[in-house]
């Protein structure tokens, strides 16, 4: 394990004085964002420091995370992070407790899919996409949760949160998608049994569990998006085109529309501000899937 004890200090000590108060329902949270620079996560990060967190944008794209903090104005900073790789999370967490003098809500978004069946599914994609989707979890929450009971050590009132931004594909299957699914069905099992051995240092373990972000890169892209690589793959029966497939899963939302990254923020904060919940994993589907 790579050392972060100067790290804990540093957070232990400040806990009572640091954090820069706006007004907003997380008003002076150091924050992290794996995955921050675009997409999902940057919408997330958006709204979370309109709240009033502080926001580490980390993301493997340091140019394009500079940007997005810059935008953001001065309570964000960017860090450029390899979540799979542990001396580089470690980095990550140093980085915040550096900027921000602790941390009190990590929120492990980055996130790769690549879709196959089984025929066409080669032994390094899947590695690699179970590398980012189900480690990189693990390695978050572990350096994490060093400066989180660092910090209720010091102020037993003290409370924090880990929250794994998992996916409807978590809460069932999904066809010629396995390796993604099978990462986010793991990410789960984490979630809960993390939530176990972290309550007793007053830390909150959920996953929020998404519908398809439609407007995103991961989606749209139009040579890597999955649009694309679900009608290369045939996942959708007659579909001809990129648009019959979107509107394939268009269709599929009770609430006829994709989910947004304001709708995920909002289930964030439900956790963050629920001090009775644990080890849960919130749908965010528009009905599509609901929990049995």
């Amino acid at each position: 394990m790579i050392d972060l004890t100067h790290w804990e200090d540093i957070a232990a000590r400040h806990i009572q004085s640091r954090g820069e108060r706006v007004p907003g329902r997380l008003s002076g949270k150091a924050v992290i964002v794996t995955g921050s620079a675009q997409g999902f996560g940057r919408g997330i990060a958006e709204e979370l420091y309109r709240e009033g967190a502080q926001i580490l944008i980390a993301d493997l794209n340091e140019p394009l995370a500079r940007e997005a903090a810059e935008a953001l104005g001065g309570r964000a900073v960017a860090c450029r992070v390899d979540v799979s790789d542990e001396e580089s999370v470690a980095g990550m967490v140093k980085t915040c407790v550096e900027r921000f003098h602790g941390l009190d809500l990590l929120i492990s978004n980055a996130g790769v899919l690549k879709a196959g069946g089984l025929e066409e599914m080669e032994l390094k994609d899947f590695e690699f996409v179970t590398r980012v989707n189900y480690t990189a979890f693990f390695l978050c929450a572990r350096y994490a949760s060093r400066i989180m009971k660092a910090q209720h050590e010091a102020d037993p009132a003290w409370t924090g949160d880990i929250i794994q931004i998992n996916s409807k594909s978590g809460l069932e299957g999904s066809n010629r998608n396995f390796a993604y699914a099978g990462g986010k069905f793991g990410g789960i099992g984490l979630v809960q049994s993390f939530a176990m051995e972290l309550a007793p240092y007053g830390i909150k373990v959920n996953a929020v569990c998404p519908g398809n972000f439609y407007d995103g890169p991961l989606w749209s892209d139009p040579e890597k998006g999955l649009f694309v690589q679900y009608l290369q793959a045939g996942k959708v029966p007659g579909a001809r085109s990129v648009e019959d497939v979107r509107q394939f899963y268009l269709g599929k939302s009770l609430i006829k529309r994709g989910c947004l990254p304001r709708d995920v923020a909002v289930a964030v904060m439900y956790a963050v501000e629920q001090t009775y919940e644990t080890g849960q994993a919130i749908p965010v589907t528009g009905g599509q899937v609901m929990l049995k």
